[in-house]
C-alpha cells in the first residue's frame, strides 16, 4: 500500500529546520505539495519555500505545536491551499532543553514550566503533539472524499529516536517521550490493512541538526574523533521510503557499494537509522542500537553529562 507522492499534499510539523526540513525538501522534489507547520523558519527553509511557489507548492503556516487549536488550523490551511491531505509528519521536537527538563523541575530558575501548571512543555512537544496530530490526521483521512482505504492509501510518519529503545540519566523526559512515540506507531499498525493508513516511525541515532550543533551544553557529550553523525538527509530518505516504498535496504547503496537485505515496510514499522545501516526494530527481543558497534548510535563523552546530573542530586534538589 505504498503511496506515490506526486500530486499529493503533506503536512510536516517542525519543517523550519533539521530532519523535517530535509523531509519537506524530498517531498517537494518528488512532486508533493508541503505545508510547513512551525513556530518560525530558518533562512534555508524560507529559501526552499520561495523556490516552490508553483507546482508542487510549499506554504508556511505559523504553528505552536503545543496549541491544539494551532494544530487544527494546520489541517484547515492545508485544505484551503491544496484541497486534500495525504501525508502527515508530526516531526517537531526538542531535546530536553533546560527550560523543560527533568533535572530543572518546575519552579527552578531554568524552567519555564509552571510549578502549578500540571504539564511539561517537553512532553507537550515530543509526545502529546504527535498523538494529537495523529488523531487529526486519521479523522481527516476517514472524512475525506474519497476516504482513506487500501486502494486510496495515506501515510503518517513519526520521528522517534534510538532513545525510544534505551534510557539515560541526563534525559529522562526525552526517553519517555520517544518510547511513547514508538508505542503509538506500533499500536496503530493494523490501520494499513483495515483502512489504508500506514503509520510508521523512524528511530535515528545522533543526528547533526541544530538540536545538537547550536547547544554546546549537549555537544560536549560527543567526541569529534570517535563519534559519527547521522545526517538529516539520510533520515529524510528513509522517511520518504516509509511513504512510497514497500521495502528498504538494511545497508543502502552508496558510492557504488553493495546494498543489504530488504526490510519490508508496513504499518507499525519502526526503522532505526545509524550512520551506515537501517534496521527494522522488533517489538520483542530487540538487541538495541549498540549491539554491534555501528557508528552513529552513541556519544562517547556521555559520562560528562551524567557527572553534571549527579552533582545536582543532593538534599534540596527540586525544592
Amino acid at each position: 500500500m505504498a503511496q506515490d507522492p506526486r500530486g499529493k499534499t503533506a503536512i510536516v510539523t517542525g519543517a523550519g529546520s533539521g530532519i523535517n526540513l530535509e523531509f519537506a525538501r524530498l517531498l517537494l522534489q518528488n512532486g508533493a505539495n508541503v505545508l510547513f507547520a512551525d513556530i518560525a523558519l530558518r533562512p534555508e527553509a524560507q529559501q526552499l519555500i520561495d523556490e516552490y511557489q508553483s507546482t508542487p507548492k510549499a506554504v508556511f503556516q505559523k504553528t505552536d505545536v503545543t496549541s491544539w487549536s494551532d494544530l487544527e488550523d494546520t489541517f484547515k490551511a492545508a485544505e484551503k491551499h491544496f484541497g486534500s491531505i495525504d501525508i502527515v509528519c508530526p516531526g517537531a521536537g526538542v531535546f530536553e532543553p533546560n527550560w523543560s527538563n527533568f533535572w530543572h523541575p518546575p519552579g527552578s530558575a531554568e524552567s519555564r514550566d509552571d510549578r502549578l501548571g500540571g504539564r511539561y512543555a517537553a512532553l507537550d512537544i515530543n509526545l502529546t503533539h504527535p498523538i494529537r496530530v495523529t488523531q487529526l490526521a486519521i479523522s481527516h483521512f476517514l472524512s475525506a472524499s474519497p476516504p482513506a482505504s487500501p486502494s486510496n492509501p495515506k501515510s503518517i510518519v513519526h520521528i522517534a529516536s534510538i532513545a525510544g529503545q534505551t534510557a539515560s540519566l541526563p534525559f529522562p523526559i526525552y526517553h519517555a517521550a520517544k518510547h511513547g512515540v514508538q508505542a503509538l506507531v506500533r499500536s496503530l499498525a493494523s490501520l494499513e490493512q483495515t483502512h489504508g493508513i500506514r503509520v510508521t516511525g523512524v528511530e535515528p541515532g545522533v543526528v547533526k541538526t541544530p538540536l545538537f550543533t547550536e547547544h554546546p551544553e549537549k555537544l560536549k557529550a560527543l567526541d569529534e574523533v570517535k563519534d559519527t553523525w547521522v545526517t538529516p538527509e539520510r533520515v529524510a530518505e528513509v522517511m520518504l521510503a516509509c511513504v512510497k516504498d514497500q521495502s528498504i535496504s538494511t545497508y543502502p547503496q552508496t558510492d557504488g557499494g553493495e546494498s543489504g537485505e530488504a526490510i519490508t515496510i508496513k504499518g507499525g514499522t519502526c526503522l532505526e537509522i545509524l550512520t551506515r545501516r537501517v534496521r527494522d526494530v522488533p517489538m520483542f527481543n530487540n538487541v538495541g542500537p549498540y549491539a554491534d558497534g555501528e557508528p552513529g548510535a552513541g556519544a562517547s563523552n556521555a559520562h560528562v553529562l551524567i557527572g553534571e546530573v549527579e552533582d545536582l542530586i543532593r538534599p534540596g534538589w527540586g525544592q
